[in-house]
């Protein structure tokens, strides 16, 4: 029976989102006719803004659903939703209770989720993709992917929007001007870079260096090579000042895995995380680990394969001959 409407749902967050946009043009190219939608939380959709893969997205609003009354909210919602966005098929990317409770609701033929769905989802589907924990998150939705039987041939396809310059930024950048992007913090615990070392790395760098990323940290120290705009951009600012920069140095967050997904010359910074399961997803991106440089595609390899980074200058070297600027 042909699929005419399909629901994804996978409400966040931004690397997760991020991570799922390849299934999404999969089953675009393989069910051109098929309605796609995509339930998300508004925060997130500008991520989706102007993809083709999307035929419409559906706002979770998951803070509107909270309060004294949130179980008369939620119930209200969710007979609104099934009621407007019932989908011949519904696949569960989130794996949690939450997105299986609106999963089921919204289902029309059947609902599909991941074998390690938590919170008791899985009980919710119809048939599961088995997957492994320890695989990379792109990886893990791909085998959703292939449980629906679409052909996994080519280079994945990552349709994010071109982005919107801050509205200060000609203000300081020149025409042409190179400029690394570094985003040095996350909410992750324990993923941050410190102020100081931040501070340490732009004074490194003999070029200009854009901040930017979310923090309540205090204020950097104001320095003449450093476009400071922590707190100051929206998502869709963001993503063009990745695709404008020359060099993204990232922590472990969100920013990193659209870098990624863009092929940007990218250094991924991970105090604790695992490269392998939550890295960037791009053989050729640089990973910072135990104080040593590396390439995706070196993960497993011998430790003498690895670049020595010891401390924050050394880092900063790194990028420096990798710009070439």
């Amino acid at each position: 029976m042909p699929i005419r409407t399909l629901l994804v749902v996978k409400p966040s967050s931004l690397g997760d989102i991020v991570h799922t946009l390849p299934v999404a043009s999969l089953i675009k190219r393989a069910w051109p006719d098929t309605r796609l939608r995509w339930l998300i939380n508004p925060e997130w959709a500008p991520l989706l803004e102007g993809n083709p893969d999307i035929n419409e997205v559906i706002p979770f609003p998951r803070r509107e659903l909270g309060g004294g009354t949130k179980v008369i909210k939620q119930v209200r919602w969710l007979r609104k939703v099934r009621a407007r966005y019932r989908s011949d098929l519904v696949l569960d990317f989130q794996g949690l209770l939450r997105s299986a409770i609106v999963g089921r609701a919204c289902r029309g033929q059947s609902f599909l989720g991941l074998s390690d769905a938590r919170e008791g989802a899985r009980f919710f589907y119809d048939r599961t993709a088995p997957v492994n924990r320890d695989s990379h998150a792109v990886d893990r939705y791909l085998n959703l992917a292939a449980l629906l039987g679409l052909e996994i041939t080519g280079p994945l396809e990552w349709k994010l929007p071109a982005g919107t310059p801050p509205a200060c930024i000609e203000t300081y950048l020149g025409q042409q001007e190179p400029f690394i992007l570094l985003h040095p913090f996350s909410r992750g615990k324990g993923k941050s870079l410190s102020r100081k070392e931040t501070e340490v790395f732009c004074r490194a760098v003999p070029f200009r260096v854009v901040v930017a990323g979310r923090t309540d940290e205090a204020p950097l120290t104001a320095l003449p090579n450093v476009i400071n705009l922590l707190n100051q951009t929206s998502i869709s600012e963001l993503i063009w000042l990745i695709r404008q920069a020359r060099f993204v140095v990232s922590v472990d967050s969100g920013p990193m895995h659209i870098a990624a997904a863009l092929q940007k010359p990218l250094l991924s910074i991970h105090t604790w995380s695992d490269p392998a399961r939550v890295g960037p997803y791009h053989p050729e991106a640089w990973v910072l680990q135990d104080n040593t440089i590396f390439r995706m595609r070196q993960i497993g390899e011998p430790a003498e394969s690895r670049l020595p980074a010891p401390g924050i200058e050394a880092v900063a070297a790194f990028v420096i001959k990798e710009c070439g600027c």
